[in-house]
């Protein structure tokens, strides 16, 4: 019997087994497999759509980055340009106040040479008026008393030496 079990398959369990997991799969298979094959083919199409996305997301961000840089270079490029307009700018400027500080010591040197000179002027003026009034007086006292030359020569002395005593006296 035992020789019989292996020469026919019939008679064996593991053959209707089989046959049984085969008339399942028929008929059952197609049921169980489209819901399996539709979910994976979902799943593939969503992977697919989220790779989509991704690559969509770099192409943008790769975009954003280049515009980014492109804006950074032109605010790099507009700040070295306002920097050199700014030390153009204050090195004129420097220049200005220069030139305008050297007109004004020029303008008080000219006041104060006009005012020395007119301070000059009439210390002048003032010595020889002061001279014409001794001279007057020396010479109006040596005609009231009739002097010799030798006394002429002694008032004349003594109206110089009061010259200095004189502007003291005109100056209160």
């Amino acid at each position: 019997m035992q020789y019989e079990s292996l020469i026919s398959p019939l008679g064996h369990g593991t053959f209707w087994v089989f046959v049984a997991v085969v008339i399942f799969a028929v008929l059952f298979g197609r049921k169980i497999m489209g819901p399996i094959l539709g979910a994976l083919d979902q799943r593939a199409v969503t992977v697919r759509q989220s790779l989509d996305e991704a690559s969509r997301l770099k192409v943008e961000a790769e975009a954003m980055l280049a515009d980014a840089r492109k804006k950074r270079a032109e605010a790099i490029a507009e700040a070295k340009d306002i920097l050199e307009r700014a030390k153009a700018e204050a090195a004129r400027t420097v220049a200005e106040l220069a030139a305008e500080a050297e007109q004004r010591a020029k303008a008080r040197e000219r006041m104060v040479q006009e005012r020395i000179d007119a301070a000059q002027a009439s210390a002048v003026t003032e010595v020889r008026n002061t001279a014409i009034d001794v001279a007057i007086a020396a010479t109006t006292a040596a005609l009231r008393t009739g002097l010799s030359s030798e006394q002429d020569a002694k008032l004349v002395d003594h109206a110089i030496a009061q010259v200095p005593t004189a502007f003291t006296r005109r100056a209160a």
